[in-house]
């Protein structure tokens, strides 16, 4: 199918302005994935004013624009910064460059297009393009679908109409089930992976992390200071653990959410010191600012964290707490496993997850579920490296290539449910 065009549609995107949390990497993989299978692919999302509007990459196949960026420049907090602006002008603007500067050219020369939306800001988008494409007589060589990797505004969008015109899918069958409510049913296709991040870290690095953490257990939990991440279930379980003795190290990596300063509150009246941490450029430097507070049991990064480094910190820890209450994907903990970490997951949407098989998975919000396992782990030496090795046999099934191979059948039932003509004149 390389005679298949691929508009992806997300407000986030592979710029560090564009990253707020899963959806901007899997968009970053997804396109780099079909553009290395040889399928010409275009990147649609709020991207960094400062970078250039359109730039190709991987020899020419992956095309990534940048869409609105003078609302960008006047908002500098990242990508859902001025997030209504963004939105109608994203509406106003892309359905129609798209159609007639993408779509048609490539429909000219007798391929098949795909557009996938990510998310609420896309939904109404997908609808004008459904249209733009009637209004030309282009609808029956398009292929139309919506993807939903969580629930956020759900409420802004025309259900009868997108499940009408486009073919709507998902993540993980705990967001099936909650898209239910919204009278569709959509197709699950998983988040995936890049081949990468089955490439183990450094050893030398893991050692330092481990040697610089200096407690009975050192673990890791990174993610946006949101409620439905459970951070306060999380310090919790510490406390309860240093009131029994244990030597708690918990490297924290959260965003500017005003969560997070409740979370913090919370860590110090479960009797946790914490002290914040900066210039994590390295295994080497985050290791020196972890020994430059040896008495802080709660070490809470400020700093960017390369995402070459978090691999070394998956491995080096003892547990990674991807312990969400509402997780559509958990891509968090597919990562872990992937460098051969052990993850403790919550059970939503992680559906790559089998209970001591190779994660850890919590099935209630009780912090005392949390210091078991933590105690297992502890008491048990056998019990980490099965996880370990366990949830890398698991991630190599979730490699992005995989998840391609998975969806490129279902564009054929989208085809046919959409009523398309399914042969494409190559």
């Amino acid at each position: 199918m390389t005679d298949t065009l691929f508009a992806l549609l997300s407000f986030e995107g592979p710029d560090q302005y564009s990253l707020a949390g899963g959806l901007g990497t899997r968009e970053k993989e997804l396109a780099r994935t079909l553009a290395r299978l040889g399928h010409e692919t275009h990147l649609f999302f709020i991207g960094d004013p400062s970078l250039p509007p359109v730039e190709t990459r991987e020899r020419g196949r992956l095309v990534l624009h940048r869409w609105g960026q003078w609302i960008s420049a006047l908002h500098p907090g990242g990508v859902y910064d001025g997030e209504e602006g963004k939105h109608r002008d994203w509406n106003n603007s892309l359905p129609l460059f798209l159609t007639d500067d993408v779509l048609a050219p490539a429909i000219a020369t007798g391929k098949r297009v795909v557009v996938m939306g990510e998310d609420w800001q896309t939904a109404t988008s997908i609808v004008l393009i459904d249209r733009a494409l009637r209004m030309r007589g282009l609808r029956n060589r398009a292929i139309l679908l919506w993807n939903a990797n969580n629930v956020f505004g759900n409420w802004r969008i025309d259900w009868p109409t997108l499940d009408q015109i486009a073919t709507i899918t998902t993540v993980s069958r705990y967001m099936k089930i909650l898209l239910w409510r919204e009278g569709v049913n959509p197709i699950v296709i998983p988040n995936g992976i890049p081949r990468e991040a089955l490439r183990p870290p450094r050893p030398a690095d893991v050692m330092a992390l481990r040697e610089a953490a200096a407690g009975d257990l050192f673990l890791f939990k990174i993610g946006r200071f949101d409620p439905d991440k459970r951070w306060l279930m999380a310090m919790t379980a510490a406390g309860r653990l240093k009131r029994q003795g244990v030597r708690v190290r918990l490297l924290v990596r959260g965003d500017r959410g005003p969560h997070g300063a409740e979370v913090l509150a919370h860590a110090r009246r479960q009797g946790l010191s914490v002290a914040d941490v900066r210039g994590a450029e390295d295994a080497a430097a985050l290791a020196a600012a972890m020994r430059a507070h040896p008495g802080a049991d709660v070490l809470n990064l400020v700093s960017f964290l390369p995402e070459a480094l978090i691999g070394a910190i998956y491995a080096a820890a003892d547990a990674v707490l991807a312990n969400s209450g509402h997780e559509p994907f958990g891509l968090v903990g597919l990562e872990v496993m992937a460098a051969g970490g052990v993850a403790v997951t919550g059970s939503t949407g992680e559906d790559y997850a089998e209970p001591f098989q190779n994660a850890l998975v919590l099935e209630t919000d009780d912090p005392a579920e949390l210091v078991a396992f933590l105690t297992l782990l502890r008491a048990d030496p056998r019990v980490g490296p099965r996880l370990r090795r366990a949830g890398r046999a698991t991630a190599r099934a979730y490699l992005w290539e995989s998840v391609v191979a998975q969806l490129l059948p279902r564009l054929e039932l989208a085809a046919a449910r959409q009523g398309l003509r399914v042969d494409a004149d190559t």
